[in-house]
């Protein structure tokens, strides 16, 4: 469900309106009936939402609406639209942890994340950077990535959430190779392309021009490549960001992997600003999520768009399929 003070519960009604989730899937919102009831009656969209009680399984196909799973039970006094708190964050928290473990069960085919607000959580005791790490630990899992999704552009991130003068010491020959690996077979084992072509962006302008604006190039990341193409990822690059993404969008690519957040997001925001998707490549289960945050400055308001929990949901019911059908 995300944030109870976001807009995860308005883009989730909206989207559920549309009655098209319901024809592949049986869609199940793992949250708070009370904070869903609240925006219902505060939008006017009377959704109908059918609570569920233990495990979701053998739940009736819908025609409309959908499943909620309640985990909390907040008292109005405990949240409000547009406003952080510590009840918040150690909520979304719960609905994470529920989701990842229901889907670890095999109880669920997928997991869809609305967006979580950092400060809550991290107000609540809880230090990840974002949803991506906190499923990483509840899975498990070491070797993860995050990939941004928009129309015709996927791009894999080398660093995420750290602040822009952290990043050069942070990108390692290590960590492109694992990176860009992980992107490669995401690319074939998920999405079913035979020949993934992924490329690799630069970190400095004109892909440091053989020293002049920097030797990261030099240093790691075509070392990083070596080792890839040594072993069978015939992956290219560096590229200079500012004439890769071009070249990705016309589709000479399949992927690009980026090294710091602005340096892939902005392409896939300009492309697909309602429409992008996160996908988190490597973990055992299918999640994937919006490419926004929780947008408290419109919380409540009614003007939220779903577009983008809605192709999330698609993608994952997508690749959820797949999955199934390779069993």
């Amino acid at each position: 469900m995300g944030d109870p003070a976001g807009i995860g519960p308005e883009i989730i009604l909206k989207a559920l309106s549309k009655s098209e989730w319901q024809r592949e899937s049986i869609p199940l919102i793992i949250g708070d009936k009370r904070v869903m009831d609240f925006y219902s009656s505060l939008l006017g969209m009377h959704i109908p939402l059918i609570p569920v009680e233990g495990d979701p399984i053998n739940l009736a196909p819908l025609k409309e609406g959908g499943y909620i799973l309640s985990i909390t039970s907040l008292e109005s006094a405990h949240f409000a639209p547009g406003c952080s708190s510590i009840k918040c964050g150690e909520a979304v928290v719960r609905y994470v942890k529920e989701g990842a473990l229901l889907a670890l069960k095999g109880k669920i085919a997928a997991v869809v994340t609305a967006p979580l607000h950092k400060a809550s959580i991290h107000a609540a005791g809880y230090p990840y950077p974002g949803h991506t790490e906190l499923l990483a630990e509840i899975t498990g899992c070491q070797d993860y990535a995050m990939m941004l999704i928009g129309d015709s552009i996927r791009v894999s991130l080398i660093t995420i959430h750290v602040a822009l003068r952290d990043v050069p010491r942070l990108i390692t020959r290590q960590e492109v190779f694992r990176i860009t690996r992980l992107t490669y077979r995401c690319l074939k084992d998920w999405f079913g392309i035979e020949e993934p072509k992924v490329a690799v962006a630069a970190l400095n302008p004109h892909a440091g021009e053989e020293g002049a604006f920097g030797d990261e190039e030099e240093r790691i990341i075509i070392p990083a490549i070596e080792d890839l193409r040594e072993i069978g990822y015939p992956v290219w690059g560096p590229y200079p960001a500012d004439t890769l993404f071009h070249r990705h969008a016309q589709g000479e690519f399949h992927a690009v992997v980026a090294m710091y957040h602005d340096q892939g997001l902005i392409p896939v925001k300009l492309e697909a600003f309602d429409r992008g998707v996160n996908l988190t490549l490597g973990l055992p289960i299918v999640r994937t999520s919006v490419d926004h945050g929780t947008a408290f400055d419109i919380a409540g308001k009614g003007i939220a768009h779903p577009e983008s929990l809605d192709a999330a949901y698609k993608l994952a019911l997508k690749l959820a399929t797949k999955r199934l059908k390779l069993r």
